[in-house]
């Protein structure tokens, strides 16, 4: 009976230790319901801001270029945006469209957005005082808007980080990347404990941090939050950086058609990253068109302003983020909680499917006659113009032929809405060709 009873404990407790490692092996990947709360939410606010502003050049990269080390550095006591408002900013990330906000708490410069226990170079030292991320972090929640944080890896400033200004290109005199290793972990549990839960960990420019350092620091992002995200960018693989993070940030481009590995591409309203006076804007048609080809090719589009010195987002910058909200109002359907294809990304256009939908955006329409579509194995049942108009749908032997009169195509994105007697998403995905009208297969 004793020898049963001892059977019995060492069963017991090998399954404790069984169920522990599978425990500490999720954590290694994202939480798969995360993972799809954040590809649902599709369009985010991608922030990047601090005392750079008051020079109006790049964030971080300036150091040492365009501005000299020594007045950079001493920026942030003349940093004081009074009209800085947590609320307005949230609101603007709302009236946009957008689910999710990602700030930069920490650049390649050092400053922190936040009063770091860990270093003088922050925000709590400024003429404002006040803590941003903190702010956001509750006006975000307030609004229903999801926040994240942005922490570069290098800094080019601390006196650990092996590489300097500017843009990294000298040698610290005597670094210690363990040490400064120790202190990017002590801030990012900071960021995670003082404002989480997080949507993400964004980190940026790993270089000369490997995978010894790297995967440790994910193991503890994991522990301290298990379901949050973390991008590509926590440490540079030698072979291949898809196996860094959870998802890919593709940058200043939208990424090729990917449903195997999520993806997020990072992309600004203007030309640079921090604010830049008279910087040049994109046009509503190419900031509708670029979300659109961005979730047709079934990634997430973070799309970045760069706040004012005095703490305001530009009227202008505001006023086509709200044109963006004003179109997803009324086709957020196609956007939100779906995902890319089954017609993958061109220059005809983009779509996106959802249950038995299929929306098709056509941005570029055939120079002679319809738009043709392969028949495929699923039928499709109906075909409806959301933008406003008729659609006329017609079969030939394998296609399907979709016109619309000239007067009822947008000139943004005409969007229709097939659909189909069965599940979209499992319809092979397949590349349109409108000059010849040939349609070839995802091999």
């Amino acid at each position: 009976m004793l020898a049963l009873k001892k059977i019995v404990v060492s069963c017991v407790l090998l399954l404790v230790v069984v169920s522990c490692s599978a425990i500490e092996k999720d954590l290694s990947k994202a939480d798969p319901v995360a993972m799809k709360q954040w590809q649902d939410m599709r369009f985010g606010m991608f922030i990047h801001w601090g005392p750079v502003s008051l020079t109006g050049h790049e964030i971080g990269w300036s150091r040492g270029a365009q501005t000299p080390i020594e007045e950079y550095d001493q920026l942030y006591k003349r940093f004081n945006p009074t009209k800085f408002d947590a609320d307005q900013w949230a609101q603007i990330a709302k009236d946009a469209g957008m689910k999710y906000m990602v700030l930069t708490t920490k650049h390649h410069d050092g400053f922190c957005l936040w009063p770091s226990k860990y270093t003088d170079y922050h925000i709590g030292n400024s003429p404002f005082k006040r803590d941003v991320v903190g702010e956001l972090a509750r006006a975000c929640k307030k609004q229903g808007i999801r926040f994240g944080t942005y922490y570069s890896v290098c800094d080019w400033r601390h006196p650990d980080y092996p590489k300097g200004s500017p843009a990294g290109k000298t040698d610290k005199p005597n670094p210690d990347l363990d040490r400064y290793i120790e202190y990017l972990r002590n801030q990012v549990t900071e960021l995670i404990t003082n404002y989480g839960p997080l949507s993400t960990m964004w980190f940026d420019v790993p270089i000369e941090v490997y995978s010894d350092h790297g995967d440790p620091t994910i193991a503890m992002v994991r522990k301290l939050q298990p379901d949050i995200l973390i991008n590509d960018r926590a440490y540079r693989h030698k072979q291949d950086r898809n196996k860094v993070g959870d998802y890919s940030t593709p940058e200043q481009r939208v990424g090729g058609f990917d449903r195997q590995r999520p993806w997020e591409t990072c992309m600004t309203i203007c030309r640079q990253w921090a604010w830049k006076p008279n910087d040049n804007m994109k046009s509503l048609e190419q900031c509708i068109q670029t979300l659109l080809k961005t979730v047709g090719g079934d990634g997430n589009l973070l799309f970045n302003v760069g706040p004012m010195p005095d703490g305001l987002i530009e009227p202008r910058q505001v006023e086509r983020l709200k044109e963006m909200g004003d179109w997803l109002k009324k086709y957020g359907d196609t956007v939100y909680g779906t995902r890319g294809g089954p017609f993958k990304p061109g220059q005809w256009g983009a779509s996106t499917c959802k249950d038995n939908k299929i929306y098709l955006f056509v941005m570029n329409w055939p120079e002679e006659g319809p738009l043709q579509i392969p028949a495929g194995p699923m039928k499709i049942t109906k075909a409806e113009l959301k933008t406003g108009g008729t659609v006329k749908m017609s079969r030939t032997e394998g296609t399907i032929e979709l016109d619309i009169p000239k007067d009822n195509r947008d000139p943004i994105a005409t969007v229709i809405e097939l659909t189909v007697d069965g599940k979209a998403f499992e319809i092979q995905p397949v590349i349109l060709v409108p000059k010849s009208n040939s349609v070839a297969s995802e091999k």
